[in-house]
């Protein structure tokens, strides 16, 4: 297996309040919601740095996909990080995560390792955390 991740899907309880929230409120770039003509077929796609696609799904059309029961969130099963190239950046992201509904869940701070980072919920549970680390800056695309 070739060591990569090309898209990340989230599931979520209302499709169109999570376009809203990471197209309009965090400004990621997106088509919008296709295939809204299958059953269970609407998604969002969300590009991102090097390849890397976000995909927001009904909860409800995953758990019909793989046959599963649908579960509750749980937001300290899984985090995304954002990492910033600099310090400042993790109060703008922050303030528009909230701006744009999400719920902050940890103030941004200095952390044990010289960063600086703070976390946020957005309104389906999903846990992000927004991060300067000077260790760990973000490649260019």
């Amino acid at each position: 297996m070739q060591p990569r991740i090309s898209v990340l899907t989230l599931g979520v309880a209302d499709l169109d309040r999570a376009l809203a929230f990471y197209r309009d409120g965090l400004g990621l770039p997106t088509e919008g919601i296709v295939g809204r003509e299958f059953e269970h077929g609407a998604v969002a796609f969300f590009e991102l740095a090097h390849g890397l696609r976000l995909a927001i799904w009904a909860q409800d059309d995953i758990a019909h996909d793989t046959g599963m029961p649908k579960q509750p969130v749980s937001s300290t099963s899984f985090t995304i990080g954002h990492n910033v190239r600099h310090r400042e950046e993790v109060d703008q992201v922050m303030e528009a995560a909230r701006r744009a509904g999400a719920e902050i869940v940890k103030t941004a701070q200095g952390t044990f390792y010289g960063g600086y980072a703070g976390y946020f919920r957005d309104p389906d549970g999903h846990l992000r955390e927004v991060v300067w680390n000077p260790e760990m800056m973000p490649r260019d695309d």
